[in-house]
């Protein structure tokens, strides 16, 4: 008798340890970062956006992507070192070179640099507003657990292109330059990618200021990222493993399509 009840219960004891093992892999696989609202978040809303980080690759191969770098709707160039918070910023005559953590950087303009401590302090705080805009409209599958960021499963729906999908509400406490905008993210079902956000300028209107689709998933790296925006497009992006020091020490003219395509020689 006392064998026959010790042997359920201890088959019993190991499936629910390898349930609670598969379980906390799977939460610790896209950690939240500090501060992200996991008290007012829904369980559904995180579970979709795990799905999202590991349709476009995976959490782990995310934080391994050092070097990015695109022209935000083919006009302002950002190379970013994602490990480091350095950047390259290039905008008409505008050259600027910063970290991102600590603020501080140069910045030249028609060649010349910037030595005026208020004019580089505007360069400065432009640039960062610029990376914070620009960078969002690349990344923001990748963004759905970060600090501040507060997440609701709306329900189901389409995108205005019919994708059937699951519907993330993300709204903001207290970080970025406009904590008070609200977004509407569509997760497609098929693929699990992001394929639309609507953009509210605040977050108790009615009606967004306007919706965009996410379209043209490709490969970069070991990552997947999206370019179209509707009739408008996102132009030289790349993924790099290394790049020169001078990109992001010296105001000199880059080519990064051009050391995109030697590093993939």
């Amino acid at each position: 008798m006392f064998r026959l009840i010790k042997l359920p219960f201890f088959i019993l004891f190991l499936a629910l340890s390898a349930s609670m093992t598969v379980l906390f892999a799977q939460n610790n696989a896209n950690p939240a970062l500090p501060g992200f609202d996991s008290e007012g978040s829904d369980a559904k809303a995180i579970e979709i956006a795990d799905k999202v980080m590991a349709a476009m690759g995976g959490r782990e191969n995310w934080d391994n992507t050092r070097y990015v770098t695109w022209k935000f709707f083919g006009r302002r160039l950002h190379v970013w070192d994602k490990w480091t918070g350095n950047i390259r910023f290039e905008n008409g005559d505008m050259v600027v070179l910063m970290n991102l953590n600590s603020k501080e950087g140069r910045a030249w303009e028609s060649g010349e640099e910037i030595t005026d401590p208020d004019s580089l302090k505007k360069a400065l705080y432009n640039t960062e507003s610029a990376w914070i805009n620009d960078s969002y409209w690349v990344f923001m599958p990748y963004k759905l657990k970060d600090t501040g960021v507060t997440l609701k499963y709306i329900g189901e729906g389409k995108t205005q292109n019919g994708t059937a999908a699951d519907i993330l509400q993300l709204t903001f406490k207290e970080v970025g330059r406009t904590p008070q905008n609200r977004y509407l993210v569509y997760v497609s079902k098929e693929s699990g990618l992001v394929e639309q956000f609507d953009y509210f300028s605040k977050a108790e209107d009615s009606e967004p200021r306007f919706q965009s689709p996410w379209l043209n998933w490709q490969k970069y790296g070991n990552i997947m990222l999206s370019d179209v925006r509707g009739s408008r497009k996102h132009t030289d992006l790349a993924v790099f493993d290394r790049l020169p020091a001078a990109v992001f020490e010296s105001p000199a003219a880059v080519d990064m399509m051009d050391l995109a395509q030697s590093a993939n020689k």
